[in-house]
């Protein structure tokens, strides 16, 4: 974007004044903020709708990724950045004595996701925005989001996120473009000339409105959109009168119930209330974004059996797999279709990504509650289901066995995985194993059906968020020595391995790192009043909490390094610091167990004078995109230590991979990507393949006494956990040992004890050599060009969705 100082101080004061009626001076900091953010959005909003005109008019195919999450992160810095005006608007606030870094510091953090699955999302919106493809995003505005984690006594403790106590600053509400979602009632269906029309009686209507978010392309050519939908009560249906005679009370239980739709991400779905929320919002977000997506391509005058050609929708993961059933109806109950034409469709439109290896993350719902929520549907995939029967049944002569491992509805449950490979032309993993354990044990059967179907695309991350936006010195450094053209294709970081020998450049190296590592200083001493060593290892785990990340075998590590520091002071480490932050779902005892672990034991470990500080540790609170900017650039360590075989990609290896850490790591996921590209001597790796681990399962091999007997220094641990040396209460750690004891160890974390213990040695004796070190480094930025989101979204465009990049310039 062309934009001087003069100009840009000259729009910034017009919208301030416009807006508030208040000069720079005279104006709060929240004011500036929203004059600032108001106006990057006028100058975005031109082009994003040129983007939507040019799609129309050239008739562009568009992809639309439906997910239940978009972790999106502050979005003010990556706009400036995109539009290439973040110097210069820095200047002119300079000259107007307002700081840019404050104002940043004003936006809130969308809680519009939790983890992995969420960013991933977003890396695509930015990659697909960046390099001109038309793709845009479907999900939830969710009002509230995932809770915020508070750490009181050492205890989760979940608040309720306002981050939407205001309107979101980026958003365009645009009701005129609200559909209709029903849920429950009964349906007839009828027989006319026509063919067979559905009758809905008794039915609940909701509004789903939808608001828009501008998704800024790096190109400043094109903005794509993100689309998220709020449940609301149908106008029509607030009725004065009615009010007015006393059933006020009715009317605000009925709106509470409409609007919690679109409340909280993720409800507890450990009873039947929270199971059928969020089945209601999983149906919600996917027919209201299919209702849109149709009217819209009607628009085109096309014909409805060319939908295909024009139109991709992307499921990322199980949740939004209902789009089956969904795309069904509106062909058939709509459109007049046919079903073999309609199934047609349906199975050419969508792609299914699958992000897991974990059978309880591929979601199942009970046929009752199915049935009672959305019951045409439910019709719709009985009929889905017949006929798949039927198919396999053909195939393979009546094995009940192998039809009754795939089919979509059995033993009382809809099966959603089932549903979304058996209607959707892809079906891809998201990193090579884990693809490869899909085809070869936990989908095996569905694979030697429609070997056709099944593909890799391994994950990516966008470089402009987690290089450019979040680390810009590591980022001038790399793309200065990798040559001009590594701004735009990051598998020109490669050349950056030139410099693996060159002293100037690694110094540069450790500058930045310090430089990095000194703000995190300065936030924890903020936050917690902890002081840490800007000179120690950071040792960094930062993820969602689950058995299978093992937060455990992490924490139990520094439980035997403080153990072996009481028994020996004089013991020669490195200082070290080890960082956690993940949030625990509600109702996972386990997770929020460990998460009391982990603080009770910073508590003894931080406060104790005699280990002279050469440990610490510290639970960043209410992990977030936020945190992650600030602790991912200065992490020395990235701790991927998943059982292997568990993990299905992981996007927090690239992160810190691409700002120059060192990954220990199992050979699990995405890690073993990694590997190939950076080889032994630059990454940690330990632990049972993943091989041994389906082995030590398939055969029920692994007795974890066997381990514990022969290893006295988990013995030591475990007695710790009940003997009052983390916790007055001795019954305080009981969730983690009846996991040990009373589940069997299911997730190896003392089997591969010895063997992290060892490779953590590895580390400390890596980083004792700091030139080797900061080669080890350079080496990982140099190869982490290749898990750029960029290369990703290119095969997805190419090989799945078929749509082609844009150029409106040309």
């Amino acid at each position: 974007m062309n934009l001087n100082k003069n100009k840009f101080k000259d729009d910034y004061i017009k919208r301030l004044t416009l807006t508030f009626a208040q000069s720079p001076a005279d104006a709060s900091l929240e004011h500036k903020y929203l004059a600032l953010g108001k106006l990057i959005r006028d100058y975005i909003s031109e082009s994003w709708a040129e983007t939507n005109m040019y799609y129309t008019k050239h008739k562009s195919k568009q992809m639309y990724y439906f997910s239940m999450e978009f972790l999106l992160g502050r979005l003010l810095n990556s706009y400036l950045l995109n539009l290439d005006i973040r110097d210069v608007v820095k200047d002119g606030l300079r000259d107007l004595n307002i700081d840019l870094d404050e104002l940043l510091e004003q936006e809130p953090d969308p809680a519009l996701g939790n983890g992995g699955l969420g960013r991933l999302a977003a890396c695509f919106m930015d990659s697909l925005a960046s390099l001109g493809f038309p793709g845009h995003g479907c999900g939830i505005r969710f009002k509230h989001g995932l809770f915020n984690q508070k750490i009181v006594n050492g205890y989760q403790k979940e608040l309720l996120n306002n981050w939407l106590k205001e309107d979101f600053l980026w958003e365009i509400k645009k009701p005129e473009k609200s559909v209709t979602v029903r849920f429950g009632g009964q349906v007839h269906l009828m027989n006319t000339p026509t063919g067979i029309v559905p009758n809905y009686f008794g039915c609940e209507e909701i509004n789903a409105v939808p608001y828009d978010i501008p998704i800024l392309g790096a190109n400043m050519e094109t903005v794509n959109t993100l689309r998220l939908f709020s449940a609301e009560v149908p106008e029509e249906e607030i009725d004065l009168n009615t009010l007015q005679k006393g059933d006020y009370q009715k009317f605000i239980d009925k709106k509470f119930a409409v609007e919690a739709i679109s409340q909280i991400l993720y409800p507890d779905d450990s009873s039947y209330q929270g199971k059928l929320l969020r089945l209601k919002q999983e149906y919600f977000f996917v027919s209201a974004g299919l209702q849109s997506i149709l009217r819209k391509y009607k628009k085109t005058r096309e014909s409805i059996h060319k939908f295909s050609d024009f139109i991709a929708i992307h499921i990322n993961d199980t949740h939004p797999s209902i789009a089956v059933g969904e795309l069904m109806r509106l062909l058939l109950d709509e459109e007049g279709l046919d079903w073999d034409s309609a199934w047609d469709i349906t199975v050419k439109t969508l792609a299914y990504t699958n992000h897991t290896i974990l059978s309880e993350a591929m979601e199942r719902w009970p046929y009752d509650m199915f049935k009672k929520t959305v019951p045409r549907i439910l019709m719709i995939i009985e009929e889905i289901d017949r006929r798949f029967c039927e198919e396999v049944s053909q195939k393979y002569e009546e094995d009940y066995h192998k039809i009754d491992s795939m089919r979509i509805i059995f033993n009382g449950e809809v099966r959603m995985a089932n549903l979304a490979i058996i209607g959707s032309h892809s079906i891809n993993g998201v990193a090579k194993i884990h693809t490869e354990i899909l085809k070869n044990r936990e989908l095996h059967d569905f694979y030697l059906l429609y070997p056709e179907r099944f593909n890799n695309k391994t994950n990516g991350i966008t470089h402009r968020r987690w290089l450019k936006n979040d680390n810009p010195e590591l980022y001038k450094l790399v793309t200065e020595k990798s040559g001009h053209e590594s701004i735009n294709d990051t598998n020109k970081f490669i050349n950056f391995l030139k410099y693996v020998n060159d002293d100037n450049v690694l110094h540069a190296l450790e500058k930045i790192k310090l430089k990095n590592k000194e703000k995190v200083v300065t936030y924890v001493k903020q936050k917690y009043n902890i002081d840490i060593n800007p000179f120690s290892i950071f040792d960094v785990q930062v993820k969602r909490l689950h058995g299978y990340k093992r937060q455990l075998l992490n924490i139990f590590h520094i439980i035997y390094l403080y153990n072996k520091l009481k028994e020996n002071p004089e013991l020669d480490i490195v200082p070290r610091t080890f960082f956690f932050g993940a949030k625990a779902a509600p109702s996972y005892y386990l997770a929020k167990n460990i998460i009391k672990l982990i603080t009770s034991v910073a508590n003894v470990v931080n406060n104790d004078p005699s280990i002279r500080s050469k440990i610490k540790v510290v639970f960043l609170e209410n992990y977030g995109v936020s945190i992650a900017e600030l602790i991912i650039p200065a992490g020395d360590v990235s701790e991927q230590i998943s059982t292997a075989s568990k993990e299905a990609s992981g996007t927090g290896n690239m992160k810190f991979m691409m700002n120059g850490a060192v990954t220990l790591a199992t050979l699990d996921g995405a890690n073993v990507e990694i590997y190939d590209e950076v080889g032994d001597s630059n990454m940690v790796v330990f632990g049972l393949t993943s091989q041994e681990v389906m082995d030590l399962e398939k055969n029920r091999s692994y007795n974890f006494r066997d381990v514990l007997n022969s290893n006295l220094d988990l013995q030591k641990i475990l007695r710790q956990l009940s003997d009052g040396t983390f916790s007055e209460n001795k019954e305080e750690f009981n969730a983690i040992l009846n996991h040990i004891y009373g589940e069997g160890d299911p997730y190896f974390v003392l089997k591969d004890f010895p063997a992290y213990v060892e490779a953590q040695q590895k580390i400390n004796d890596f980083y004792e050599d700091k030139k080797g070190w900061l080669q080890m480094c350079l080496v990982n930025i140099a190869h982490s060009g290749k898990f750029s989101s960029d290369n990703s979204i290119r095969k997805y465009a190419d090989e799945i969705w078929h749509i082609k990049e844009v150029k409106r310039g040309e």
